[in-house]
């Protein structure tokens, strides 16, 4: 691996300072690294400087500097089994450093420097002329109307607030109509589906054990009861960390298809509406651990 890496900064995450990016950039060279910084001025500036390395570089270094969105971002614009992926937590939930048991952003730049990796396993979700790569998860149907339902006026006054202000309106106008979902060939009738590619979900709670960065398919969390009071029961068992509870399976898969036409979210941003096939990547990057 080369000792060069490039930091794709997002300097409107939650957690960014101009003090602690110089700080992991003098401990990237203390480490024997050799970093460029390049700041994102616009949601799309990760993908279009990860796709830009990929093009100059055969095997690129790239560090996302940010939140979950910031890595999602980056993602986007790297090639299939070309880079290695580092991760500096600066953002607000910051999941992907829950799952890799980051305590710090000064501990996520030590891993980085020691340069140890496992293959990471990623998600492909593909519909109405959208194609989007994800870590974390999709979510079809109340978390999606959710995410689709933040106002940025409001998330910029409350940050994470504005989520809870927008499953407060989703609440209020319920959407009872079922969800089309298939799993690895298997018809499910539900009413809303997170895919996961991870076990974490809004931060530290666990939505889907036995889900991994590293493993080669998903567990897909179905919600069978159509009730709103289902979902808030469902929610309050998982921030408890007591599990789903009935009313929901949990099931691996490889290859799952939504029918219907619900929001779709992926890794905290909204994308498109189903129908959608969302397909488990294995290998797409390697990701320092």
């Amino acid at each position: 691996m080369s000792d060069r890496c490039t930091l794709i900064v997002n300097p409107v995450s939650g957690g960014y300072s101009e003090t602690a990016v110089r700080a992991a950039v003098d401990a990237l060279r203390r480490g024997g690294l050799a970093p460029h910084l390049l700041l994102t001025g616009g949601p799309d500036d990760a993908a279009v400087f990860a796709a830009r390395l990929c093009a100059q570089e055969e095997h690129p270094f790239v560090i996302a500097a940010g939140g979950d969105g910031t890595v999602n971002g980056v993602l986007n614009g790297l090639e299939p089994g070309r880079a290695t992926l580092g991760y500096i937590p600066f953002g607000t939930a910051n999941v992907l450093g829950r799952e890799l048991g980051l305590r710090s952003a000064g501990d996520a730049v030590a891993r980085i420097v020691r340069r140890e990796t496992r293959p990471l396993a990623t998600g492909l979700l593909e519909g109405f002329g959208v194609r989007r790569r994800f870590f974390l998860m999709a979510g079809i149907g109340f978390d999606g109307q959710v995410v689709e339902g933040v106002r940025s006026d409001e998330k910029k006054r409350f940050g994470a607030g504005a989520y809870l202000l927008s499953a407060l309106r989703t609440f209020a106008a319920w959407d009872r109509r079922p969800l089309e979902v298939e799993a690895d060939g298997v018809a499910i009738p539900c009413h809303g589906a997170v895919i996961c590619n991870a076990a974490r979900y809004g931060g530290p709670f666990v939505l889907a054990p036995g889900a991994s960065l590293f493993q080669d398919g998903f567990r897909v969390v179905l919600i069978r009861n159509p009730s709103r009071w289902r979902y808030l029961f469902l929610a309050l068992r998982v921030v408890a960390g007591r599990g789903a509870g009935c009313g929901v399976s949990v099931l691996p898969a490889r290859r799952v298809t939504v029918g219907g036409n619900k929001p779709v979210q992926v890794d905290g941003d909204f994308i498109c509406h189903s129908p959608v096939t969302v397909t488990a990547e294995a290998d797409f990057a390697r990701l320092v651990v």
